[in-house]
């Protein structure tokens, strides 16, 4: 599935929600601070973070935006398991985004109260390098444009489209998602709920039917897609492959 490096980098960013978020410490000069950070990545591929601003982190942002996130995958054997670390600055942005909001609040509806509070904002990552470790020998710092890649380097008009193309497939292809789920990731599901598409696949969120437990699916599109008919022929031959 994977062409290199940087595109299974890439990908695994795309499955991941939470990391390690180190910033330069005010409090103590010249040691890093880190913390725990939920984050959505917008249509450009950059992480955005909802933050506090009387948290340590933030406080460390205004006085120097160089930052480091750590992602990983959460398995037991950390040091075993893909991990990526990406360097930039932390820019804000308006929290006026709707669509932005609605994206984040898919993801992370547990921050839901945290939009009505005056000191919370959204910062993005402007990824500058990153460096991946996808397992034993394999590894590197990254050509950022071929992490990027040339799709993502600038919106496309799913940022806007993307709340109609989920409100449709939640009403009216649900059985469509359940068999993705069956044939793509050999999954016993219900209640599937689509929570997000972008140029590279969509996430399901589910039920396991086995446990009720409940996760995140990530599905990868062939081909990259830029707008609400390249997603509509996208989904229909997935639909065609497991024979809808």
């Amino acid at each position: 599935m994977f062409n290199n490096l940087a595109t299974e980098a890439r990908q695994f960013l795309r499955a991941s929600r939470s990391a390690i978020l180190s910033t330069i410490s005010v409090k103590y000069p010249g040691y890093p601070f880190g913390s725990v950070a939920p984050f959505v990545l917008n249509h450009s591929g950059q992480p955005v973070l909802l933050v506090s601003t009387i948290a340590e982190h933030t406080k460390n942002i205004i006085s120097n935006p160089r930052v480091s996130l750590t992602i990983f995958s959460g398995e037991d054997d950390l040091q075993a398991s893909a991990r990526l670390t990406l360097l930039g600055e932390a820019k804000l942005i308006e929290k006026t985004d709707s669509d932005l909001c609605g994206r984040y609040l898919r993801y992370l509806p547990q921050a839901e109260n945290y939009f009505s509070m005056h000191d919370f904002s959204f910062y993005r990552l402007a990824i500058e390098q990153a460096r991946y470790i996808a397992g034993f020998g394999k590894m590197g710092w990254l050509d950022i444009e071929e992490f990027a890649g040339s799709d993502l380097l600038s919106e496309s008009e799913l940022a806007s489209q993307e709340a109609a193309i989920i409100e449709h497939m939640n009403a009216d292809h649900i059985h469509s998602l359940i068999a993705y789920c069956k044939y793509y990731s050999h999954l016993d599901v219900v209640d599937p709920e689509m929570v997000g598409i972008d140029s590279e696949g969509f996430d399901v969120r589910v039920k396991l039917m086995s446990d009720l437990k409940q996760q995140i699916v990530r599905f990868s599109f062939k081909q990259p897609i830029h707008d609400a008919q390249s997603a509509r022929m996208a989904l229909i031959d997935m639909s065609k492959a497991v024979k809808l």
